[in-house]
């Protein structure tokens, strides 16, 4: 009898996938199941002893924080990346590294199919599934909530519920609370059930990361110096944490940002597929880094490479990471771009967090020489030459005019003009 087909599960320990898995089993698949540990808070050891109780054949779980602090989160850094100006990328920025990590896994196993619990109106499917061609250009994919057998058995999280409680699969997820989280050290995510009304609460006792900036952050506001080289954190310090070193400096950032109550948000964005999603997000070390980046660019960064970047650099990259293009020529492209933009922002970036707020207090720099306090100076003349910004004006100022007098000519007047 020749041996079953294997497939590897992206799984997790929760709902959907437990779900999944039992589910796959029943199909007649041999199941591997992958856990990555991206620095979620989970216990690794009782979801590993649920997969096996289930009927995995085997449940692998690969530690790949360092992966992720230092190859998505720092680029993220170094470029400013967010999608839609506010969302800084939190579950986008993990799929490469769990991918890259499933199919490791997938082909040590010999496994034909690899799987996960996507939902077939959501992103990740894309970003997972576009990830796992790249790495291994043959593999086969199932996505139980794309077939039709799946999801007209299983409408809604109701009906996993019930799935599990017949089949003694034990979850956390409960009908009076049914949203969604994806959690790793970057962020928390939440989504579905009450959520899906753009214009309901999020309820207090959902957020898990932050403190609650107006009720429980601290009364008292903390500083927090982060020092950078070619646009990478390498130190941090206030006077409860003082780490270097990517992924302790990572989660010493975290701990600031998190009990200070920074890093929250609540917003309606475009999924690639073309829905619009509401989703909350708590993201704090990334924001308080990402803030202080961006301000010792300010001081340190050429004005027109940072106008390049801008426009090119950092919305094409924020884009490759949502749309799950990762594994792409333009993201080497871009990212090549990224390092030799942040050559010069080294410096040192102070901060004062207080109830849900990062304010940048001062900045320095011992490397760059752009920012010139006597030139910019308002008491002093230093080398800069005042009178011949005349000249530099009335050159700007040549297509204005020409502007001005083509509107006159068209009986159109300026000056009274709304």
């Amino acid at each position: 009898m020749p041996d079953k087909q294997r497939v590897c599960l992206a799984y997790s320990g929760g709902l959907d996938t437990s779900c999944i898995l039992a589910w796959l089993i029943e199909k007649g698949y041999d199941v591997i199941c992958f856990m990555a540990n991206i620095g979620q808070e989970e216990d690794f050891e009782a979801a590993k002893a649920k997969a096996l109780k289930i009927g995995a054949k085997a449940c692998y779980v690969e530690n790949v924080i360092d992966e992720f602090v230092k190859n998505l989160c720092f680029p993220a850094i170094q470029c400013n990346a967010s999608y839609e100006n506010v969302y800084l990328l939190g579950t986008s920025l993990a799929r490469p590294v769990i991918a890259r990590a499933q199919i490791a896994v997938a082909q040590k196993e010999g496994c034909q199919f690899v799987s996960h619990g996507c939902t077939g109106k959501g992103n990740d499917q894309v970003r997972f599934e576009l990830a796992f061609y790249a790495l291994q250009p043959d593999i086969k994919i199932i996505a139980p909530w794309r077939i039709p057998e799946f999801y007209e058995t299983f409408k809604g999280r109701n009906d996993l519920l019930d799935y599990a409680s017949k089949q003694g699969i034990p979850v956390v997820s409960t009908k009076s609370k049914p949203w969604s989280m994806d959690e790793n050290l970057a962020h928390c995510s939440y989504e579905a059930g009450i959520l899906e009304d753009p214009d309901t609460t999020a309820p207090s006792d959902m957020w898990k990361l932050t403190a609650d900036p107006i009720t429980n952050a601290p009364d008292e506001p903390e500083d927090v110096t982060i020092d950078f080289e070619k646009g990478i954190p390498v130190k941090i310090s206030s006077k409860s944490q003082n780490a270097s070193g990517p992924t302790k400096l990572f989660l010493a950032a975290n701990q600031l940002a998190r009990k200070h109550g920074v890093g929250r948000i609540d917003i309606v964005e475009n999924r690639f597929i073309g829905l619009k999603s509401r989703g909350c997000y708590e993201t704090p070390g990334l924001t308080i880094l990402r803030t202080a980046h961006i301000d010792l660019e300010g001081l340190v960064m050429d004005r027109e490479i940072r106008a390049l970047r801008d426009q090119f650099v950092t919305i094409g990259y924020s884009r490759i990471l949502y749309n799950g293009l990762y594994y792409s020529p333009e993201r080497e492209f871009l990212e090549a771009s990224i390092v030799e933009s942040q050559k010069p922002v080294n410096g040192t970036v102070r901060l004062r967090l207080y109830k849900g707020n990062c304010f940048v207090i001062g900045r320095s720099s011992t490397t760059s020489k752009l920012y010139d306090m006597s030139e910019s100076s308002m008491d002093e003349i230093g080398a800069f030459e005042p009178s011949e910004t005349g000249g530099f004006i009335k050159v700007q100022a040549i297509r204005l005019r020409k502007y001005g007098e083509a509107k006159k000519e068209a009986g159109i007047d300026l000056v009274q003009e709304s």
